[in-house]
């Protein structure tokens, strides 16, 4: 039987640069977990971000902290 997971990327495999949404603001939750990535490396919160750059900022933080393994 096929896993259907391996037929269709979801969202969250999407490239943000292809989101509908990207453009609006970040997300409550990016925005809190960015605020976290963003203390633990030492680095500045930027409250502007859109949410294709917040995910992209999070993905980069998490390889920086580790917290993405």
């Amino acid at each position: 039987m096929d896993d259907v997971k391996n037929e269709a990327p979801g969202n969250a495999a999407k490239d943000p640069d292809d989101w509908t949404t990207g453009d609006e603001a970040m997300t409550g939750a990016q925005a809190s977990y960015l605020k976290t990535l963003c203390e633990e490396a030492g680095e500045e919160f930027d409250d502007s971000l859109s949410k294709a750059e917040a995910s992209k900022r999070i993905d980069a933080l998490q390889e920086k902290t580790g917290r993405g393994s």
